[in-house]
Protein backbone atom coordinates (compact mmCIF):
# COMPACT_ATOMS: atom_id res chain seq x y z
CA UNK A 1 0.00 0.00 0.00
CA UNK A 2 1.39 3.38 -0.90
CA UNK A 3 1.92 5.76 1.98
CA UNK A 4 -0.77 8.39 2.39
CA UNK A 5 -0.05 11.99 1.57
CA UNK A 6 -0.02 14.26 4.55
CA UNK A 7 -3.50 14.56 5.97
CA UNK A 8 -5.71 13.96 8.96
CA UNK A 9 -7.72 11.03 10.23
CA UNK A 10 -9.78 11.40 13.38
CA UNK A 11 -10.05 8.55 15.88
CA UNK A 12 -12.34 8.01 18.86
CA UNK A 13 -10.75 8.60 22.24
CA UNK A 14 -11.47 8.36 25.93
CA UNK A 15 -10.00 11.78 26.62
CA UNK A 16 -11.09 15.40 26.09
CA UNK A 17 -12.21 16.30 22.59
CA UNK A 18 -9.76 17.98 20.20
CA UNK A 19 -11.39 19.87 17.33
CA UNK A 20 -10.46 19.23 13.71
CA UNK A 21 -8.65 22.10 12.01
CA UNK A 22 -10.90 24.02 9.64
CA UNK A 23 -10.63 23.55 5.93
CA UNK A 24 -9.11 20.03 6.03
CA UNK A 25 -11.09 16.91 5.38
CA UNK A 26 -10.33 13.58 6.98
CA UNK A 27 -8.18 11.14 5.02
CA UNK A 28 -8.95 7.48 5.66
CA UNK A 29 -6.48 4.63 5.60
CA UNK A 30 -7.44 1.03 4.84
CA UNK A 31 -8.40 0.48 8.46
CA UNK A 32 -10.95 3.29 8.27
CA UNK A 33 -12.39 2.66 4.83
CA UNK A 34 -15.04 0.16 5.90
CA UNK A 35 -18.59 1.46 5.47
CA UNK A 36 -19.45 0.48 9.04
CA UNK A 37 -16.78 2.76 10.49
CA UNK A 38 -17.38 6.48 10.86
CA UNK A 39 -14.69 8.19 12.96
CA UNK A 40 -15.69 10.72 15.57
CA UNK A 41 -13.87 13.77 16.80
CA UNK A 42 -11.19 13.08 19.35
CA UNK A 43 -7.57 12.22 18.66
CA UNK A 44 -6.00 13.37 15.41
CA UNK A 45 -3.93 10.83 13.48
CA UNK A 46 -1.37 12.74 11.44
CA UNK A 47 0.43 10.99 8.62
CA UNK A 48 3.21 12.07 6.31
CA UNK A 49 4.75 10.86 3.07
CA UNK A 50 6.98 8.38 4.88
CA UNK A 51 3.96 6.56 6.29
CA UNK A 52 4.59 7.64 9.89
CA UNK A 53 1.27 8.47 11.50
CA UNK A 54 1.02 10.40 14.71
CA UNK A 55 -1.73 10.64 17.23
CA UNK A 56 -1.86 14.15 18.58
CA UNK A 57 -4.17 16.33 20.56
CA UNK A 58 -4.39 20.05 20.04
CA UNK A 59 -1.59 20.61 22.57
CA UNK A 60 0.90 17.74 22.23
CA UNK A 61 2.22 14.76 20.28
CA UNK A 62 2.50 11.70 22.48
CA UNK A 63 2.27 8.53 20.37
CA UNK A 64 2.78 7.38 16.80
CA UNK A 65 1.18 4.75 14.61
CA UNK A 66 2.86 3.77 11.37
CA UNK A 67 1.17 2.82 8.13
CA UNK A 68 3.29 0.14 6.51
CA UNK A 69 3.25 -1.65 3.16
CA UNK A 70 3.23 -5.43 2.88
CA UNK A 71 6.71 -5.45 1.34
CA UNK A 72 8.12 -3.62 4.37
CA UNK A 73 8.41 -7.00 6.11
CA UNK A 74 10.18 -10.30 5.86
CA UNK A 75 7.60 -12.80 7.12
CA UNK A 76 9.30 -15.82 8.67
CA UNK A 77 6.89 -18.42 10.02
CA UNK A 78 3.33 -19.00 11.18
CA UNK A 79 3.35 -18.91 14.96
CA UNK A 80 -0.30 -19.64 15.76
CA UNK A 81 -3.86 -19.54 14.50
CA UNK A 82 -6.70 -18.96 16.91
CA UNK A 83 -10.25 -17.75 17.31
CA UNK A 84 -11.89 -15.25 19.64
CA UNK A 85 -14.23 -15.56 22.59
CA UNK A 86 -15.66 -13.05 25.03
CA UNK A 87 -15.72 -14.32 28.63
CA UNK A 88 -18.92 -12.93 30.08
CA UNK A 89 -20.33 -12.37 33.53
CA UNK A 90 -22.25 -15.03 35.39
CA UNK A 91 -25.99 -14.81 34.85
CA UNK A 92 -27.15 -18.30 35.83
CA UNK A 93 -26.87 -21.41 33.64
CA UNK A 94 -29.58 -21.14 30.97
CA UNK A 95 -31.31 -24.17 29.55
CA UNK A 96 -29.36 -25.59 26.66
CA UNK A 97 -26.20 -23.59 27.40
CA UNK A 98 -23.09 -24.68 25.54
CA UNK A 99 -21.26 -27.28 27.64
CA UNK A 100 -23.13 -25.90 30.63
CA UNK A 101 -21.20 -22.63 30.44
CA UNK A 102 -23.52 -19.61 30.68
CA UNK A 103 -23.45 -16.27 28.98
CA UNK A 104 -21.39 -16.78 25.83
CA UNK A 105 -23.22 -14.17 23.78
CA UNK A 106 -20.60 -14.02 21.05
CA UNK A 107 -20.45 -17.72 20.26
CA UNK A 108 -21.61 -17.19 16.69
CA UNK A 109 -18.68 -14.81 16.17
CA UNK A 110 -16.14 -16.77 18.21
CA UNK A 111 -15.88 -20.37 19.28
CA UNK A 112 -18.06 -23.41 18.72
CA UNK A 113 -18.43 -26.63 20.74
CA UNK A 114 -15.24 -28.04 19.26
CA UNK A 115 -13.32 -24.94 20.34
CA UNK A 116 -14.49 -25.23 23.93
CA UNK A 117 -13.38 -28.85 23.97
CA UNK A 118 -10.00 -27.88 22.54
CA UNK A 119 -9.45 -25.33 25.28
CA UNK A 120 -8.57 -28.24 27.55
CA UNK A 121 -5.53 -28.64 25.33
CA UNK A 122 -4.84 -24.91 25.59
CA UNK A 123 -5.61 -24.21 21.95
CA UNK A 124 -8.07 -21.71 20.48
CA UNK A 125 -9.08 -22.99 17.06
CA UNK A 126 -11.78 -23.23 14.40
CA UNK A 127 -13.73 -20.17 15.42
CA UNK A 128 -15.89 -18.13 13.08
CA UNK A 129 -13.19 -15.42 13.25
CA UNK A 130 -9.67 -16.79 12.96
CA UNK A 131 -6.54 -14.68 13.05
CA UNK A 132 -2.99 -15.72 12.24
CA UNK A 133 0.18 -14.69 14.03
CA UNK A 134 3.50 -14.65 12.16
CA UNK A 135 7.02 -13.88 13.24
CA UNK A 136 9.01 -11.55 11.04
CA UNK A 137 11.38 -8.61 10.67
CA UNK A 138 11.07 -5.11 9.31
CA UNK A 139 12.89 -5.23 5.99
CA UNK A 140 13.55 -1.54 5.37
CA UNK A 141 13.46 1.90 6.89
CA UNK A 142 14.80 3.18 10.17
CA UNK A 143 13.65 0.04 12.02
CA UNK A 144 15.22 -2.36 9.53
CA UNK A 145 15.98 -5.68 11.22
CA UNK A 146 13.58 -5.12 14.13
CA UNK A 147 11.80 -8.32 15.11
CA UNK A 148 8.02 -8.09 15.00
CA UNK A 149 4.87 -10.17 15.34
CA UNK A 150 2.34 -9.74 12.55
CA UNK A 151 -1.35 -10.39 13.19
CA UNK A 152 -3.46 -11.07 10.09
CA UNK A 153 -7.23 -10.64 10.05
CA UNK A 154 -8.82 -12.56 7.16
CA UNK A 155 -10.75 -10.67 4.51
CA UNK A 156 -14.45 -11.53 4.31
CA UNK A 157 -16.20 -8.40 3.08
CA UNK A 158 -15.76 -4.67 3.50
CA UNK A 159 -17.31 -3.41 6.69
CA UNK A 160 -17.58 -6.93 8.13
CA UNK A 161 -17.16 -7.81 11.79
CA UNK A 162 -13.62 -8.96 11.02
CA UNK A 163 -12.75 -5.52 9.64
CA UNK A 164 -14.25 -3.87 12.70
CA UNK A 165 -12.23 -6.13 15.01
CA UNK A 166 -9.03 -5.04 13.27
CA UNK A 167 -10.05 -1.37 13.45
CA UNK A 168 -11.00 -1.71 17.11
CA UNK A 169 -7.71 -3.37 18.02
CA UNK A 170 -5.70 -0.69 16.21
CA UNK A 171 -7.65 2.13 17.87
CA UNK A 172 -7.40 0.57 21.33
CA UNK A 173 -3.63 0.16 21.16
CA UNK A 174 -3.18 3.66 19.71
CA UNK A 175 -5.23 5.32 22.45
CA UNK A 176 -3.53 3.35 25.24
CA UNK A 177 -0.07 4.05 23.84
CA UNK A 178 -0.91 7.73 23.65
CA UNK A 179 -2.12 7.71 27.25
CA UNK A 180 1.13 6.06 28.38
CA UNK A 181 3.36 8.34 26.28
CA UNK A 182 4.30 5.40 24.09
CA UNK A 183 4.67 2.30 26.27
CA UNK A 184 1.58 1.22 28.22
CA UNK A 185 2.50 -1.00 31.19
CA UNK A 186 2.05 -4.73 30.63
CA UNK A 187 0.30 -4.25 27.27
CA UNK A 188 1.84 -5.35 23.98
CA UNK A 189 3.21 -2.50 21.87
CA UNK A 190 1.80 -1.93 18.38
CA UNK A 191 3.86 -0.23 15.67
CA UNK A 192 1.03 0.12 13.16
CA UNK A 193 -0.58 -1.83 10.33
CA UNK A 194 -1.29 -2.28 6.64
CA UNK A 195 -3.74 -3.87 4.22
CA UNK A 196 -2.75 -6.46 1.62
CA UNK A 197 -3.94 -6.49 -1.98
CA UNK A 198 -6.35 -9.29 -1.05
CA UNK A 199 -8.00 -7.09 1.58
CA UNK A 200 -6.52 -8.68 4.72
CA UNK A 201 -5.86 -6.30 7.61
CA UNK A 202 -2.47 -6.82 9.29
CA UNK A 203 -1.33 -5.33 12.60
CA UNK A 204 2.35 -5.07 13.50
CA UNK A 205 3.55 -5.56 17.08
CA UNK A 206 6.88 -5.45 18.82
CA UNK A 207 8.15 -9.00 19.39
CA UNK A 208 8.31 -9.00 23.19
CA UNK A 209 7.74 -12.73 23.49
CA UNK A 210 6.07 -15.63 21.73
CA UNK A 211 5.03 -17.69 24.75
CA UNK A 212 1.44 -17.47 25.98
CA UNK A 213 0.07 -18.01 29.45
CA UNK A 214 -1.49 -21.20 28.09
CA UNK A 215 1.92 -22.42 26.90
CA UNK A 216 3.41 -21.85 30.34
CA UNK A 217 0.51 -23.53 32.14
CA UNK A 218 0.90 -26.65 30.02
CA UNK A 219 4.67 -26.83 30.57
CA UNK A 220 4.33 -26.15 34.30
CA UNK A 221 1.69 -28.86 34.70
CA UNK A 222 4.08 -31.40 33.19
CA UNK A 223 6.88 -30.17 35.44
CA UNK A 224 4.68 -30.38 38.56
CA UNK A 225 3.87 -34.03 37.86
CA UNK A 226 7.60 -34.81 37.61
CA UNK A 227 8.71 -32.64 40.51
CA UNK A 228 10.83 -30.55 38.14
CA UNK A 229 11.34 -26.90 37.32
CA UNK A 230 10.23 -25.21 34.13
CA UNK A 231 13.53 -24.38 32.50
CA UNK A 232 16.87 -24.90 34.20
CA UNK A 233 17.19 -26.36 37.66
CA UNK A 234 19.04 -24.79 40.57
CA UNK A 235 21.74 -27.00 42.07
CA UNK A 236 19.96 -27.30 45.43
CA UNK A 237 16.64 -28.36 43.85
CA UNK A 238 17.75 -31.99 43.97
CA UNK A 239 18.04 -31.78 47.75
CA UNK A 240 14.79 -29.90 48.35
CA UNK A 241 11.84 -30.76 46.07
CA UNK A 242 9.84 -27.81 47.46
CA UNK A 243 12.19 -25.27 45.88
CA UNK A 244 10.91 -25.58 42.28
CA UNK A 245 7.29 -25.51 43.51
CA UNK A 246 7.97 -22.32 45.47
CA UNK A 247 9.55 -20.72 42.41
CA UNK A 248 6.51 -21.79 40.37
CA UNK A 249 4.20 -20.02 42.81
CA UNK A 250 6.38 -16.90 42.69
CA UNK A 251 6.30 -17.01 38.88
CA UNK A 252 2.50 -17.39 38.83
CA UNK A 253 2.14 -14.47 41.24
CA UNK A 254 4.30 -12.19 39.09
CA UNK A 255 2.46 -13.27 35.95
CA UNK A 256 -0.90 -12.42 37.52
CA UNK A 257 0.41 -9.11 38.84
CA UNK A 258 1.45 -8.16 35.32
CA UNK A 259 -1.98 -9.08 33.96
CA UNK A 260 -3.86 -6.99 36.52
CA UNK A 261 -1.42 -4.11 36.26
CA UNK A 262 -2.12 -3.95 32.53
CA UNK A 263 -5.85 -4.31 33.16
CA UNK A 264 -5.76 -1.54 35.78
CA UNK A 265 -4.10 0.76 33.24
CA UNK A 266 -6.75 -0.04 30.65
CA UNK A 267 -9.58 0.60 33.10
CA UNK A 268 -8.04 3.87 34.31
CA UNK A 269 -8.01 5.02 30.68
CA UNK A 270 -11.59 4.02 29.90
CA UNK A 271 -10.96 0.70 28.14
CA UNK A 272 -12.17 -2.83 28.86
CA UNK A 273 -10.30 -5.89 27.61
CA UNK A 274 -13.27 -8.26 27.18
CA UNK A 275 -11.16 -11.22 25.99
CA UNK A 276 -9.07 -12.11 29.04
CA UNK A 277 -7.74 -15.64 28.97
CA UNK A 278 -4.47 -17.60 29.12
CA UNK A 279 -3.92 -17.16 25.38
CA UNK A 280 -4.25 -13.37 25.69
CA UNK A 281 -1.10 -13.16 27.86
CA UNK A 282 2.32 -12.92 26.22
CA UNK A 283 5.43 -13.90 28.20
CA UNK A 284 9.04 -13.14 27.43
CA UNK A 285 10.35 -16.17 29.34
CA UNK A 286 9.15 -19.47 30.81
CA UNK A 287 12.31 -19.90 32.89
CA UNK A 288 11.04 -19.90 36.46
CA UNK A 289 14.56 -19.29 37.70
CA UNK A 290 14.57 -16.01 35.74
CA UNK A 291 11.32 -14.73 37.22
CA UNK A 292 12.93 -11.34 37.92
CA UNK A 293 13.01 -10.76 34.15
CA UNK A 294 9.42 -11.84 33.53
CA UNK A 295 7.30 -9.16 31.82
CA UNK A 296 3.76 -10.38 31.10
CA UNK A 297 1.84 -8.39 28.50
CA UNK A 298 -1.82 -8.32 27.51
CA UNK A 299 -2.76 -8.68 23.86
CA UNK A 300 -5.90 -9.41 21.80
CA UNK A 301 -7.77 -6.13 22.08
CA UNK A 302 -10.15 -6.84 19.20
CA UNK A 303 -13.14 -6.74 21.56
CA UNK A 304 -11.77 -3.99 23.80
CA UNK A 305 -14.56 -1.60 24.72
CA UNK A 306 -14.47 2.14 25.30
CA UNK A 307 -16.17 2.94 28.61
CA UNK A 308 -14.96 6.49 28.98
CA UNK A 309 -17.60 8.92 30.17
CA UNK A 310 -17.57 10.68 26.80
CA UNK A 311 -18.22 7.45 24.94
CA UNK A 312 -20.88 5.88 27.11
CA UNK A 313 -23.02 8.74 28.40
CA UNK A 314 -26.41 9.30 26.87
CA UNK A 315 -26.54 6.61 24.17
CA UNK A 316 -27.80 3.07 23.82
CA UNK A 317 -24.49 1.38 23.15
CA UNK A 318 -20.78 2.06 23.49
CA UNK A 319 -20.02 1.85 19.79
CA UNK A 320 -22.97 4.03 18.84
CA UNK A 321 -21.78 6.51 21.44
CA UNK A 322 -18.22 6.84 20.25
CA UNK A 323 -19.20 7.15 16.62
CA UNK A 324 -21.92 9.75 17.16
CA UNK A 325 -20.22 12.16 19.55
CA UNK A 326 -18.33 14.92 17.79
CA UNK A 327 -19.32 13.79 14.30
CA UNK A 328 -18.96 16.50 11.68
CA UNK A 329 -20.99 17.43 8.62
CA UNK A 330 -18.92 15.29 6.26
CA UNK A 331 -19.40 12.17 8.38
CA UNK A 332 -22.62 10.22 8.80
CA UNK A 333 -23.94 8.89 12.08
CA UNK A 334 -23.98 5.13 12.50
CA UNK A 335 -26.84 3.18 14.04
CA UNK A 336 -26.46 0.59 16.77
CA UNK A 337 -26.72 -2.06 14.04
CA UNK A 338 -23.26 -1.16 12.68
CA UNK A 339 -20.47 -3.76 12.87
CA UNK A 340 -18.55 -1.80 15.50
CA UNK A 341 -21.63 -1.56 17.71
CA UNK A 342 -22.12 -5.31 17.40
CA UNK A 343 -18.73 -6.00 19.01
CA UNK A 344 -20.04 -4.68 22.34
CA UNK A 345 -23.72 -5.56 22.00
CA UNK A 346 -23.49 -8.63 24.24
CA UNK A 347 -21.82 -6.65 27.02
CA UNK A 348 -24.57 -4.06 27.10
CA UNK A 349 -27.32 -6.67 26.98
CA UNK A 350 -25.80 -8.28 30.06
CA UNK A 351 -25.47 -4.88 31.70
CA UNK A 352 -29.16 -4.18 31.16
CA UNK A 353 -30.09 -7.64 32.47
CA UNK A 354 -28.02 -6.95 35.60
CA UNK A 355 -29.88 -3.68 36.19
CA UNK A 356 -27.08 -1.37 35.00
CA UNK A 357 -28.93 1.35 33.11
CA UNK A 358 -27.33 4.68 33.98
CA UNK A 359 -23.98 5.61 32.38
CA UNK A 360 -22.04 5.14 35.60
CA UNK A 361 -23.71 1.81 36.31
CA UNK A 362 -22.81 0.62 32.82
CA UNK A 363 -19.19 1.67 33.30
CA UNK A 364 -19.10 -0.16 36.64
CA UNK A 365 -20.66 -3.25 35.08
CA UNK A 366 -18.14 -3.28 32.24
CA UNK A 367 -15.20 -3.04 34.64
CA UNK A 368 -16.64 -5.76 36.87
CA UNK A 369 -17.14 -7.96 33.80
CA UNK A 370 -13.39 -7.85 33.16
CA UNK A 371 -12.75 -8.59 36.84
CA UNK A 372 -14.99 -11.66 36.66
CA UNK A 373 -13.02 -12.91 33.65
CA UNK A 374 -9.86 -12.10 35.60
CA UNK A 375 -11.10 -14.30 38.44
CA UNK A 376 -11.54 -17.23 36.08
CA UNK A 377 -8.06 -16.51 34.71
CA UNK A 378 -6.61 -16.45 38.24
CA UNK A 379 -8.16 -19.85 38.95
CA UNK A 380 -6.77 -21.20 35.67
CA UNK A 381 -3.24 -19.89 36.24
CA UNK A 382 -3.16 -21.36 39.76
CA UNK A 383 -4.77 -24.73 39.11
CA UNK A 384 -3.53 -25.82 35.69
CA UNK A 385 0.22 -25.25 36.36
CA UNK A 386 0.07 -26.79 39.85
CA UNK A 387 -2.12 -29.82 39.12
CA UNK A 388 -1.45 -33.09 37.36
CA UNK A 389 -1.71 -32.86 33.56
CA UNK A 390 -5.22 -33.46 32.25
CA UNK A 391 -6.85 -33.37 35.69
CA UNK A 392 -8.36 -29.90 35.22
CA UNK A 393 -8.84 -27.35 32.43
CA UNK A 394 -10.45 -23.96 31.88
CA UNK A 395 -14.00 -25.02 30.97
CA UNK A 396 -14.03 -27.59 33.79
CA UNK A 397 -12.97 -24.96 36.33
CA UNK A 398 -15.67 -22.59 35.11
CA UNK A 399 -18.35 -25.28 35.31
CA UNK A 400 -17.12 -26.23 38.78
CA UNK A 401 -17.46 -22.71 40.18
CA UNK A 402 -20.53 -21.58 38.23
CA UNK A 403 -22.72 -24.63 37.79
CA UNK A 404 -21.75 -27.10 40.49
CA UNK A 405 -21.19 -24.67 43.39
CA UNK A 406 -23.15 -21.64 42.13
CA UNK A 407 -20.18 -19.32 42.81
CA UNK A 408 -19.78 -20.47 46.42
CA UNK A 409 -15.99 -20.56 46.25
CA UNK A 410 -15.44 -21.83 49.79
CA UNK A 411 -17.71 -24.80 49.12
CA UNK A 412 -15.75 -25.46 45.94
CA UNK A 413 -12.59 -25.37 48.04
CA UNK A 414 -13.69 -28.44 49.99
CA UNK A 415 -14.28 -30.30 46.74
CA UNK A 416 -10.87 -29.31 45.39
CA UNK A 417 -9.11 -30.33 48.62
CA UNK A 418 -10.52 -33.84 48.29
CA UNK A 419 -8.67 -34.44 45.01
CA UNK A 420 -5.03 -35.25 45.71
CA UNK A 421 -4.09 -34.35 42.13
CA UNK A 422 -4.83 -30.72 43.02
CA UNK A 423 -2.90 -30.60 46.31
CA UNK A 424 -0.34 -27.97 45.34
CA UNK A 425 -2.96 -25.60 43.93
CA UNK A 426 -5.11 -25.93 47.06
CA UNK A 427 -2.08 -25.36 49.30
CA UNK A 428 -1.25 -22.20 47.37
CA UNK A 429 -4.79 -20.84 47.65
CA UNK A 430 -4.88 -21.79 51.37
CA UNK A 431 -1.87 -19.64 52.31
CA UNK A 432 -2.47 -16.89 54.89
CA UNK A 433 -5.84 -18.17 56.04
CA UNK A 434 -7.16 -18.85 52.55
CA UNK A 435 -6.12 -15.54 50.95
CA UNK A 436 -6.40 -16.96 47.43
CA UNK A 437 -9.92 -18.28 47.98
CA UNK A 438 -11.02 -14.98 49.53
CA UNK A 439 -9.75 -13.01 46.54
CA UNK A 440 -11.34 -15.43 44.08
CA UNK A 441 -14.68 -15.22 45.92
CA UNK A 442 -14.60 -11.43 45.68
CA UNK A 443 -13.79 -11.48 41.96
CA UNK A 444 -16.54 -14.01 41.20
CA UNK A 445 -19.15 -12.29 43.36
CA UNK A 446 -22.57 -12.73 41.66
CA UNK A 447 -23.31 -9.08 42.47
CA UNK A 448 -21.21 -7.09 40.03
CA UNK A 449 -21.28 -4.06 42.35
CA UNK A 450 -19.35 -6.01 45.01
CA UNK A 451 -16.41 -7.07 42.85
CA UNK A 452 -13.04 -5.36 43.45
CA UNK A 453 -11.29 -3.09 40.99
CA UNK A 454 -8.09 -4.19 39.26
CA UNK A 455 -6.15 -1.88 41.60
CA UNK A 456 -7.73 -3.56 44.62
CA UNK A 457 -6.81 -6.97 43.22
CA UNK A 458 -3.18 -5.85 42.88
CA UNK A 459 -3.13 -4.70 46.50
CA UNK A 460 -4.63 -7.91 47.89
CA UNK A 461 -2.22 -9.88 50.07
CA UNK A 462 -2.47 -12.92 47.79
CA UNK A 463 -1.19 -10.81 44.89
CA UNK A 464 1.54 -8.87 46.71
CA UNK A 465 3.56 -12.03 47.38
CA UNK A 466 3.32 -11.61 51.15
CA UNK A 467 1.66 -15.01 51.48
CA UNK A 468 4.81 -16.68 50.12
CA UNK A 469 6.96 -15.26 52.94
Amino acid sequence: MAALAKGLVVLPTASPIARRPRGRRGVRSSFFSSPGFRPAAGVILECNSSGRRRLRRSWSVSASVEQFASDDFQVERLLSTYGYMNVSSYSGPPTGSVLGVPGFDNFAAGLDRRDMTQMSGLEMGEGAVQTRIYTGRIARGERMGTRVLLKAYPFTSRGSEVDMMAVNELISHAVLQEAADGNPPNISYMYGGFQTRTGEQWLVFRDSGQITGADYAKAASQATSKGEAVGQWDFFDRFDPERPILRRKIYITKLLRGVFNGLAFMHSNGRLHQSLGPASIILNTMEERDVRYLEPQLRDLAFAADVSEQAIAGTNSLSDSWERRGSTSDLQDVSTESPTAALSAGLWRRATSAGARTPFERIAFGISDDIYAGGLLLAYMVFVPLCEPGSIDGPSLQRLFENTFRLDVMAAREYCAADERWDEAVKFMDLDDGAGWQLLQAMLNPNYRMRPTAEAVLNHRFMTGDVLG
